[in-house]
Order: structure tokens, then C-alpha cells, then sequence
């Protein structure tokens, strides 16, 4: 940084107020690079300047391209929330928190007009309507809208239905009054008093507020039937079973939970995911989940904040309460932020975060289809991040031993390339210089084998090794690499079933990688290929040594023969159980004798 540029920086900086602001860092030439909220500007913006290191290179450079600080003063914290998302949107700095939801989702929308209508639109206007969403899920907006119109008949034609137009006669009603869906508004067959008493319950259940529908109708049932109009009462109680049953679908907790906003948030290291849900009477109404794309490695506790304050934004919000994992640490005028350990408001917080993360699989799954290289290219560099690797983990190849109380002992090596099977690269090992069940001796030798012909032969090394145990195999299998000169070239770890815990050379301290991670899901699948592959070799290996051992010692009998046996009959032990019979079947008299008369002379 210059020295001008610094003494211009010190002198905006020491001139900032310690009230509660939005700062803005432009670049030299005037755009604005970021945009940021502060509790106190003064002392905010004086912490990018005093630091000599940054943990995140981007914030480093970031820093280092600020020319002019520009500011806007506050009254709360939360203005400068609202006032920081309005900028982003306006001028979309390259290092701030970017939405990544460009979609344009439906409303329900109530025309401002006599008898209004009430359909789903886009893109809203200010034209006095009122407007309900926006509904990310869609379906559950016209389940809804079809509730409203069963229980409340509402117009659809766009007439226009004055007092004026109505006297004078000028419209007839059309199919929907004849079959139910109207009740004829337009030849004055319903008052716009009893219309817009009936949208009244209709923005009732738009709102999710069903136990005040319920009341109404229960109301409207008794009035008529103490008029012993139990035909009518009959119309209304099948309506509020339809209620029962929406309801009932609809509700995920106990309804006197009342009314709760829930957010919850999942991030790994581009994206944050944040889940938002409305709840009414323990029923979702609504439910949302932004993504957001990091720019300067920003915690959660930021992205929360950021993305609440954008929920409000968008949804508004009349409720008291809101369920978080953790502290947003913003003060939202009337909303007290809960964080649950247990019950039904944990179960809650539960199911949005379900929802956070099916959203973030539905996105990397389209992306995988749309674009395979780029998916893998993740993986590899969320294993290279994980596994503390110098570069990518193009090509991997991991180790099994298999042996059964020291007989036949076989390796197995299978190889990944760009994080998936190359089964034509798979290898066996039949171990030559270990007598008895020495799993690490056997890897020892396995390593050297292997490796000492890559060498020899010039082929690229991998650049992830992985060994099927703990320490104890990792050590044998890097004393291989260091006789090979190779030890530090290659990276290599080595794999405990028991707790999936991943030991690197040197340290005795395993790493644990959370259970669901891409990083471990490559690794499990590489080390479980490596015990099938072997377990595969070394069946093939017991079978020929027992139809050596057992059957081909009788003189007459071939391989092919005694093969056949043993596929009709399992086993050896399963032959000296049955008949002469039975095994003359298979092979012929003769040969069937000799069979029996052996097997007998060893049963």
C-alpha cells in the first residue's frame, strides 16, 4: 500500500463515528468492492487497516485494492442489516456475500377491486393489491388456493363489478355459477358484503391462520342448524372435515406451538444454504432456502444475519418468535430468537436443516449432470483441502491384505482416477516372502512390489495412497515408500474400520472427517473396493487349493471333475455326507466309486 494511499485511508477512517453504519470500500477506479454493516463504524473499518496477516488470502487482496471508504449512519443494528442488503443487490460488490436465487417465484394475489379475485401471478406490482408469498413451493400454494375456492367461492371472470353495472343489468352469470364454483355476483345472487366476508376467511387460510376458519365455520354449522336448516349445516360440516383433513396433512408438530419463523443454516466451503420456515398452529405455510455464495470466507453467525434479514425482506414477518440454531447477533425489533436443545421446537430446527441439506443435494446433483468435470473437480479439491494435499488427488490407489488364519495370504490394490473406479488398473498380489497371518510385513512388501515397478517402468505415480488399517500398516507401508526414495513425494494415510479414522505418517493423533463428507465417502469407497476385490482373489485361491488338496489327489480324477463336484455339492465336507449314488450321478459310476472310496477311507 502506498504511503499517500495510507495517510489518505488513516485521515477518512479517523473521522468515522462509533455509531452503528454501512461502510463502503471502493478500488481505484470508484466501484465498490465491498459492502459492510458495523455496531460501531469507528472501530470496524479500523480492524481491516490494523492487521498485518489475514487467515483469508481474498480478504488480504481485498484490502489491499481499497482506495476511498465511503459511509452511511444508522439508527439501529438492524437498519444497517436491511441498508447493507439493499446495496449488495444495487451494486453487487465482487467480495460480498452473493445471493445465488435469481428465480422469480409466484404469489397469491388479491385484486384491489369490488368482488376481488384471488389467483397466483409473477412478479408483482404496486397497483394496491395485496399479494401473499412468495411460495418457493408451488404446489403447496395452489393446494391452498384450491382449499380457499372449495370452502369460499370466489370469481374468476375479470369483469368489472360495480354497484353501477350490476343495477343496469349488464352481465349474465357464466358455467362457473352453474356448477358451483361462483355464486353469481354479477346478476346480484351474493351481496359484497357476504363476498368479502367469505375473502376474509379466504386470507385466513392463505395466512395459515386454519384454527380461525374452523371457528367460522363451526359457527356458521350451529347458526343453522338451530334454525333446523340441517341441510345447510350438512354443506358446512363437510367443509370443515375438508379443513380437518388440510390440516391434518399439513401439520408436522404440536399446533400449540402457534405462530414461529424457523431458520436453519448448512455451509460448506463456497455456499451457505439457510432454510427458512413458517408455522402456524404447528403447520408450514411457507418455507424458502437461499443459497449464498462466500466471498471472504464470512462465519455463519454473518450469513445467518445477512439471510434473515433478506427473508424478512421478502416475506415480511408478523411473528414474535423465530427458531434458530444459534444467536443471529442482531436485535430484529419485536422478534425473540430462540434456540431449542429439545422438544417439539428442536424437531423443528431439525426438519428445516433436513430441508437445507436436500436443497444443497438437489443442487450438486443437477450440477453433476450438467456438468460431470466440474462436480469432480470439487471432490478432488474438497479431498485435497481435507487430507492437507499439495495437489489434486487425480489418481489413488489403496491396499487390502486377505488372509484366513495365515493361508493364502493375497493383497489387493484397486485405483481411482478423478475420484472414481478404474477397474482395469486393479491389481492382485500373491504374497511370496511372508510365512504366517503378518499383515504388516505383507503390506511391506505389497508397497515395495508395486512401486519398484512403477519406477522401473517410468509410470506416473499417484498422488494419494491409501492403506486399509491403522498405524500399524501405515507404518510398515511407509517404510516401503522411504526405501524407494519416495517417502514426502506421495501423499499417504491409512484407514481404521472402526471409527473411520484417518492416521497420517508421523502424527498419533487420527483425523476424524465428518461422516458425511465427500472426502470420506471416496475414501470408504476405495477401501471397501480394495476388501471385495481381495476377498474375490483370495475365495478363487482357496477353492483351487482345496480341489488340489482334496479331490485331485485321487488318481482319475481331474480338475474338471472335481470342480464339477464341487459346484453340485458345495464342498468337500458336503460330498463325504452323501451317498455313491448321489456322486455317480453327477460323474458316471466309475469315476463316482473311486470318489466314495476315498472319501470314505478319510471321513
Amino acid at each position: 500500500m502506498s504511503e499517500d494511499k495510507e495517510i489518505h485511508l488513516k485521515n477518512i477512517i479517523s473521522t468515522l463515528p462509533d455509531n452503528p453504519g454501512v461502510y463502503r470500500f471502493s478500488n481505484e477506479e470508484g466501484t465498490i468492492i465491498y459492502v459492510g454493516k458495523a455496531r460501531n463504524l469507528k472501530k470496524r473499518v479500523a480492524s481491516y487497516f490494523n492487521r498485518e496477516q489475514y487467515e483469508n488470502r481474498k480478504t488480504w487482496i481485498m484490502v489491499n485494492k481499497v482506495v476511498d471508504i465511503g459511509y452511511t449512519v444508522v439508527e439501529t443494528e438492524l437498519d444497517a442489516l436491511l441498508l447493507e442488503n439493499s446495496l449488495i443487490k444495487k451494486y453487487q460488490p465482487r467480495y460480498n456475500i452473493r445471493l445465488k436465487d435469481d428465480k422469480s417465484f409466484p404469489w397469491i394475489c388479491i385484486r384491489d377491486e369490488h368482488f376481488p379475485r384471488v389467483y397466483a401471478m409473477r412478479n408483482p406490482v404496486k397497483d394496491g393489491s395485496t399479494y401473499y408469498g412468495p411460495y418457493a413451493n408451488v404446489k403447496m400454494m395452489h393446494a391452498v388456493l384450491d382449499l380457499a375456492r372449495r370452502l369460499y367461492p370466489i370469481r374468476t371472470c375479470n369483469l368489472n363489478l360495480t354497484q353501477e353495472n350490476i343495477k343496469a343489468k349488464k352481465f349474465k352469470v357464466c358455467l362457473e355459477y352453474q356448477i358451483g364454483n361462483c355464486l353469481g355476483p354479477c346478476e346480484a345472487l351474493q351481496s359484497e358484503e357476504e363476498y368479502n366476508e367469505n375473502l376474509q376467511q379466504v386470507k385466513h387460510i392463505i395466512k395459515g391462520n386454519i384454527r380461525s376458519v374452523l371457528e367460522h365455520l363451526e359457527t356458521q354449522m350451529n347458526d343453522f342448524a338451530a334454525k333446523l336448516e340441517f341441510e345447510k349445516a350438512q354443506v358446512i360440516k363437510h367443509k370443515l372435515d375438508m379443513v380437518e383433513k388440510f390440516r391434518g396433512k399439513s401439520t408436522v408438530v404440536n399446533p400449540a406451538i402457534g405462530k414461529v419463523d424457523v431458520f436453519s443454516i448448512m455451509s460448506d466451503e463456497k455456499n451457505a444454504y439457510v432454510n427458512f420456515m413458517r408455522v402456524v398452529d404447528g403447520a408450514i405455510v411457507q418455507t424458502h432456502t437461499l443459497e449464498l455464495n462466500k466471498r471472504l470466507d464470512e462465519s455463519d453467525e454473518e450469513l445467518l444475519a445477512f439471510a434473515i434479514g433478506e427473508i424478512f425482506e421478502l416475506f415480511g414477518s408478523e411473528m414474535k418468535e423465530a427458531i434458530v440454531p444459534f444467536s443471529p447477533g442482531i436485535d430484529f425489533p419485536g422478534v425473540d430468537f430462540f434456540v431449542p436443545q429439545r422438544g417439539d421446537k428442536k424437531s423443528l430446527l431439525d426438519l428445516s436443516l433436513r430441508n437445507a441439506k436436500y436443497f444443497r443435494q438437489d443442487k450438486l446433483r443437477i450440477q453433476e449432470k450438467i456438468n460431470p468435470e466440474r462436480h469432480t473437480q470439487r471432490i478432488l479439491e474438497q479431498m485435497k483441502t481435507d487430507l492437507r494435499m499439495k495437489e489434486l488427488p487425480t489418481h489413488i490407489e489403496c491396499f487390502d491384505n486377505s488372509n484366513i488364519q495365515g493361508a493364502h495370504p493375497v493383497s489387493a490394490m484397486v485405483v481411482f482416477k478423478n475420484a472414481k473406479p478404474s477397474k482395469k488398473d486393479y491389481r492382485h498380489f500373491n504374497i511370496r516372502t511372508v510365512e504366517g497371518p503378518d499383515d504388516f510385513a505383507s503390506m511391506e512388501e505389497v508397497i515395495t512390489r508395486r512401486y519398484t515397478r512403477m519406477l522401473e517402468e517410468n509410470q506416473p505415480m499417484p498422488q494419494l495412497i491409501i492403506i486399509d488399517g491403522g498405524k500399524g500398516q501405515l507404518s510398515s507401508a511407509l517404510a516401503s515408500l522411504e526405501k524407494l526414495g519416495l517417502r514426502g513425494k506421495i501423499t499417504i494415510i491409512g484407514i481404521a474400520k472402526k471409527l473411520e479414522e484417518i492416521y497420517f505418517p508421523g502424527d498419533s493423533l487420527p483425523l476424524y472427517i465428518d461422516k458425511k463428507s465427500e472426502t470420506l465417502k471416496v475414501i470408504q469407497h476405495a477401501r471397501n473396493e480394495a476388501h471385495r476385490f481381495g476377498i474375490t482373489h483370495h475365495r478363487k485361491r482357496r477353492s483351487k487349493a482345496t480341489v488340489r488338496t482334496e479331490l485331485t489327489e485321487i488318481i482319475g480324477i481331474s480338475n474338471i471333475t472335481a470342480q464339477k463336484l464341487l459346484k453340485t455339492f458345495g464342498s468337500v465336507k458336503k460330498l463325504k455326507e452323501v451317498s455313491e449314488e448321489e456322486i455317480s450321478n453327477v460323474i458316471g459310476k466309475a469315476k463316482g466309486k473311486l470318489v466314495a472310496e476315498h472319501l470314505s477311507l478319510r471321513a
